[in-house]
């Protein structure tokens, strides 16, 4: 008897009769379950968040994103090391400048639709 089954026989769930592994089939994998959890766990932190944020608006240097996020440039180049790890974010070189922009519009999109859902609540 496969685990599924055996769940539901000692459980005596009033709906035994649905289809659980045409859903496990569809379910997410675990390496995607996985890399989406790390996704999730970078947008844990308030201060990768306002990063994120102000990319949000236009490129910008370490140093600029320091000044708008009143912390120190070290600090604020880790962040953006953990977010770039994550491929959230990515940076243009000009001169000794580094610029740091959001990877692609994926990252916008679920910025803006989390601060949707925040707002509708």
């Amino acid at each position: 008897m496969d685990k599924i089954a055996l769940i539901r026989s000692e459980e005596g769930c009033a709906h035994s009769d649905l289809p659980l592994q045409e859903v496990k089939k569809l379910m997410i994998t675990e390496d995607s379950a996985n890399r989406l959890a790390e996704l999730f766990k970078a947008l844990g932190d308030p201060t990768r968040i306002k990063l994120i944020g102000a990319l949000l608006h236009r490129e910008l240097c370490v140093h600029d994103l320091a000044a708008l996020l009143d912390m120190g440039q070290s600090a604020v180049s880790h962040q953006l090391r953990y977010l770039r790890n994550m491929r959230m974010v990515k940076r243009r070189k000009s001169g000794k400048t580094v610029f740091y922009s959001l990877d692609d519009s994926h990252i916008e999109q679920i910025f803006l639709q989390t601060l949707q859902h925040l707002e509708h609540a």
